[in-house]
């Protein structure tokens, strides 16, 4: 449930605060005062692009901030995902600056506009006139008839949807077998002439590497024999060699050995020096008699790195690419080069999994079918309340090419009047006839609605008087299911609510400035006055003001 709202520097508004509870809150004010921001405000928070010109002239910046209170499961791994935090509620935010930029936030962390989305698509939906237009599309209609049918449907709608997801996998696979043949062979020949080239290379994994290393011993095999040996008799063999002189150092500690401990650990160190000498100089010694200097070897090894490297400006920038592209270059060959045997396979798989798939669909249309009987029914029995007495709602459920929920196309055929024929609704219901159809619509989903919280905003236009009554009555008891917030012009809607704030218009000649308040008592009845009459203090319009409010209180 969304606990609060808060406004800053958004259009006329400087700044505002809601604080909403649970049942009906109804948002009023004359034309113009900007009582529309409160849904312009729920729009950013729903991830909708931000318009600068919403702004408040003068203002650098507007910021709207909004706390939900029991939020779900799904919606808090969705924040928490993102690295947001949800206590007791959860807090979003958008913030528009003047210099272009937008900024989301959930849980107190930054997010992207597009998540901020995801979350508040489970926490609101937002009905306005424009919404009346989707009502007419066959796929709203659909939509509809599911969340009406319930757990039964939604539960094989998901297993159709896994069963479609395969067909089509299997009927692109053959469809590119079957239509694209040419392609696929070109293909083939490419990959095969590509993996007769490594195979007769024969590469081996970190072989460049190795190779690399031994060219560079065997370019400069004479120099490092030279210098090895070299060293080798500097260390032993020289006039004054490394041998010679440890040697004699030795001989002096060894003279005064055995009279103080720290000389005798230093004669100690020369010692092992001296044997570590002698190691390495025979160690250069066989190096550098080993050393192999191979003219034939390193023009081997010259010409196995060419190879190697022309692999590499084919297939790869290094040769563990070139053996990934071999990799993968095989199995596409083995798949390319199916078999008559295999392709014959594949259609079969495509057979069956139609198959399955029709018998899915069927099943879907047998409960639409049935649910369509039941909805139509239900709408109607609303709508007489809404002074729609002889409206009547056949809900068609005709047979349409397989898409990815099923095969119908649902249609709603509506006729205001007896002796009528039911047409598409788009085609028949005027403006205040699609508004009451969709609260109606909204009512018998009460108890399967997706999200916690329904905005209305001004989808009672073209209504008024009883009608206006009833359409109170009705929000009024779909706010028993879900938290309900409305934008009205309507006194007898507004008199419904369990909550009313007024947007009021300040204008002093030189700033436009508007004002949210909460009203009740004496102050809600001469709110439902104003709007009733336009006048200020008419005692007729105080009188029906009253009378309106306890006729709401008898619902």
């Amino acid at each position: 449930m969304w606990q609060s709202l808060r406004l800053d520097s958004l259009g006329v508004i400087a700044q505002a605060e809601l604080d909403f509870s649970p049942g009906l809150t109804v948002i009023t004010g004359e034309t113009g005062a900007g009582k529309t921001m409160v849904v312009t405000a729920l729009g950013l928070l729903r991830g909708e692009r931000a318009n600068l010109s919403t702004i408040r002239v003068g203002q650098t910046s507007a910021r709207i901030e909004a706390s939900i209170g029991d939020v779900s499961d799904d919606v808090r791994e969705l924040v928490t995902e993102a690295g947001g935090e949800i206590d007791d509620e959860l807090w979003l935010a958008r913030v528009l600056s003047a210099n272009g930029r937008s900024r989301a936030v959930a849980g107190g962390t930054s997010v992207p506009a597009g998540l901020l989305a995801k979350v508040t698509d489970r926490l609101v939906a937002v009905h306005g006139q424009s919404d009346q237009q989707r009502l007419v599309q066959s796929d709203q209609q659909r939509r509809a008839l599911d969340r009406f049918a319930g757990d039964e449907l939604a539960t094989l709608l998901r297993e159709y949807e896994t069963q479609w997801e395969g067909y089509q996998t299997a009927r692109s696979k053959l469809e590119t077998w079957t239509t694209h043949s040419s392609q696929r062979m070109q293909r083939f020949d490419l990959l095969t002439f590509g993996l007769n080239e490594i195979n007769a290379i024969q590469p081996q994994e970190n072989e460049d590497e190795d190779l690399a290393r031994e060219e560079d011993r065997l370019a400069h095999a004479e120099g490092l024999a030279g210098g090895a040996l070299s060293a080798a008799h500097l260390m032993t063999d020289a006039d004054i060699s490394v041998h010679t002189l440890l040697n004699d150092v030795a001989t002096a500690l060894d003279g005064v050995s055995g009279h103080d401990a720290q000389l005798d650990d230093l004669a100690k160190r020369v010692n092992t020096l001296r044997i570590e000498a002698d190691d390495i100089a025979s160690e250069l010694h066989a190096y550098g008699t080993d050393i192999d200097v191979d003219p034939q070897r390193l023009s081997v090894v010259q010409a196995r790195r060419a190879e190697l490297i022309s692999l590499q400006r084919k297939y790869g920038s290094t040769l563990g690419e070139v053996l990934e592209w071999a990799r993968q270059a095989a199995a596409e060959v083995q798949e390319l080069d199916m078999g008559e045997e295999a392709l014959e396979a594949l259609r079969t798989e495509v057979d069956e999994r139609e198959r399955i798939v029709m018998e899915s669909a069927a099943k879907l249309t047998e409960i639409r079918v049935d649910a369509a009987k039941r909805l139509g029914a239900a709408i109607e029995t609303e709508l007489r309340d809404l002074a729609l007495e002889r409206a009547t709602m056949d809900i068609d459920v005709a047979n349409g090419p397989l898409t990815s929920h099923g095969q119908d196309r649902v249609t709603f055929m509506f006729s205001a009047n007896s002796g009528s024929d039911p047409q598409p609704v788009g085609q028949a219901a005027s403006g205040g006839e699609l508004s009451r159809l969709m609260l109606a619509i909204e009512v018998v989903l009460a108890d399967r609605n997706p999200v916690p919280t329904l905005v209305f905003d001004e989808v009672d236009a073209g209504i008024g008087g009883r009608t206006a009554v009833e359409v109170g009555r009705k929000l009024a008891k779909l706010a028993n299911h879900t938290q309900i917030i409305v934008v009205t012009h309507l006194p007898q809607v507004a008199a419904f609510a369990d909550q009313h704030y007024v947007v009021t218009k300040n204008d002093d000649g030189d700033v436009t400035q508007s004002s949210v308040y909460a009203v009740s008592d004496t102050d809600r009845v001469e709110e439902l006055a104003r709007m009733l009459s336009g006048l200020e203090n008419s005692e007729t319009a105080l009188a029906h003001a009253r009378e309106l409010l306890s006729t709401a209180q008898t619902r």
